[in-house]
């Protein structure tokens, strides 16, 4: 079983919206900080932003601050991650990670459950 599982990726054109969906599977996500992580072809991974596990405090990376909004819905065991004003180098597979205690926001080996990924092209 997966523990989580992200949705809403696509293709959108320079400029556009999209919303990522992440649904917790067999544990109580709401115990655990949320996080978001994106790679592009060829590069690391990179954290795009996280959120508490109460969603009191949030943050985001340079790269995606003021376009980017995370949220999450603990009645329903989902994290979202709202992309608006997408651009080009946003173009990147975005997973979603829970973290039990919320130390590293940016740092993937301080997840304990990760999703398979979704895609994310940004193009004209």
């Amino acid at each position: 079983q997966v523990p989580l599982v992200e949705s809403g990726g696509g293709l959108v054109q320079p400029g556009g919206s999209l919303r990522l969906t992440c649904v917790g599977s067999g544990f109580t996500l709401g115990g655990y900080a949320l996080g978001w992580f994106r790679q592009a072809p060829g590069k690391e991974r990179e954290g795009v932003g996280c959120i508490s596990s109460s969603g009191g405090t949030i943050y985001y990376a340079d790269s995606v601050k003021g376009r980017f909004t995370i949220s999450r819905d603990n009645a329903n065991n989902t994290g979202y991650l709202q992309m608006d004003n997408l651009k080009p180098e946003d173009t990147a597979v975005y997973y979603c990670a829970a973290d039990q205690y919320g130390y590293g926001c940016f740092s993937p080996q301080e997840y304990d459950y990760w999703g398979q990924g979704t895609h994310v092209t940004v193009s004209s």
